[in-house]
């Protein structure tokens, strides 16, 4: 017999368990160093995400309650919780369609579980680290160490200005969410509505999600398709622009935070953001097929579009000007105007009743 959760939806659709254990099978191993390394690195980790607090303060302005609640983990512990964050997000999807989990059963639940397994197993290398907002437990801040290691190793970096480098960006977003309360609910009525808008059913949506993991190894001889672009409609594209202005504004806030911070807090602050760079628009050819088919190109652009956005605002209007964006969702910059900030300083510039 089918078990299901308090709401009613079938807990075993996608065999979760497997796509943890796929997950963990897949994701890169090392970097190798001694006992007592990871252990330095590990609380040399906490120790700077508590020292983040203040010069986050200092260049945004934004006060949130402080938080120790900083955790340093490993890829698994990355894995099983983003595992958990997923079929969270997924129950909204199932919710709407009461033949998913039979049909996901039909074609594949381990099918399914083996394609989400092979993603996160990829993605555990490359997150340095994540503000956890859609979780059962309360929201906190992760630092993927092994990740955290291999890329300053990469990068030929100084260890403790690195691994402060990251703190300092997602500091920053634990304060976006943390000193703007309606932000996190704003983020997952977006993601809600987007599911919602799904017209081609259940059915041909999971279709497509499966056709378009597919398209990683077509990637390889020119194929261009991401996920995302595989299952929109219409109208989940104009709520996907929403989205992406949204994440746009949040990852270009955080990389104009880390690097604002000045030599006193990361000295070798210049030469990471360039050689950071660097990695970014150079991956390797798997990389950049994963990246294709899973439309992470998108995210990319976000932080370059992003960043270039906050810049020229708090240019044009100076912080106490830039930090009105956080008034409600109508203060929220729209994808044109991630593009052309000039549009939303003249739209800022209005009388705040017209801002709605």
């Amino acid at each position: 017999m089918t078990q299901a959760d308090d709401r009613g939806v079938p807990s075993d659709a996608i065999d979760w368990s497997l796509a943890v254990a796929t997950a963990n099978r897949l994701a890169p191993r090392g970097p190798q160093i001694p006992f007592h390394e990871a252990r330095e690195a590990v609380d040399m980790l906490r120790g700077l995400a508590r020292e983040a607090v203040g010069p986050v303060l200092e260049v945004t302005g934004l006060r949130a309650p402080v938080d120790d609640n900083a955790q340093v983990v490993d890829r698994a512990a990355w894995i099983a919780s983003n595992a958990s964050s997923l079929r969270l997000a997924m129950i909204p999807l199932l919710e709407q369609a009461e033949d998913a989990p039979g049909f996901i059963r039909g074609l594949g639940g381990k099918g399914t579980a083996l394609q989400i397994g092979a993603v996160l197993g990829w993605l555990s290398g490359k997150v340095l680290g994540q503000y956890e907002v859609f979780t059962e437990a309360q929201p906190r801040l992760l630092l993927v160490a092994p990740t955290i290691v291999h890329v300053e190793r990469q990068l030929a970096v100084p260890s403790r200005d690195f691994r402060m480098w990251v703190c300092l960006h997602e500091e920053t977003h634990r304060v976006q969410f943390g000193a703007v309360p309606w932000l996190g609910d704003h983020l997952l009525s977006l993601v809600t509505e987007f599911v919602a808008a799904s017209d081609i059913g259940i059915r041909q949506m999971l279709r497509s999600l499966a056709a378009a993991v597919s398209s990683l190894a077509r990637s390889a001889t020119g194929a261009d398709t991401s996920v995302m672009e595989a299952v929109q409609t219409p109208e989940q594209r104009a709520i996907f622009d929403r989205i992406t202005a949204l994440m746009s504004l949040l990852e270009g806030h955080a990389d104009v935070v880390m690097d604002d911070v000045g030599p006193g807090i990361v000295p070798s602050v210049d030469v990471i953001r360039e050689r950071f760079s660097q990695r970014r628009a150079s991956p390797s050819a798997i990389d950049a097929i994963a990246r294709r088919a899973l439309g992470l190109d998108v995210k990319l652009k976000q932080y370059t579009e992003g960043a270039a956005f906050v810049r020229h605002a708090i240019d044009a209007v100076g912080m106490d000007g830039f930090n009105r964006v956080w008034t409600g969702p109508e203060t929220l910059p729209i994808r044109d105007e991630i593009r052309d900030p000039r549009l939303w300083v003249a739209r800022l510039s209005q009388p705040a009743e017209a801002l709605g």
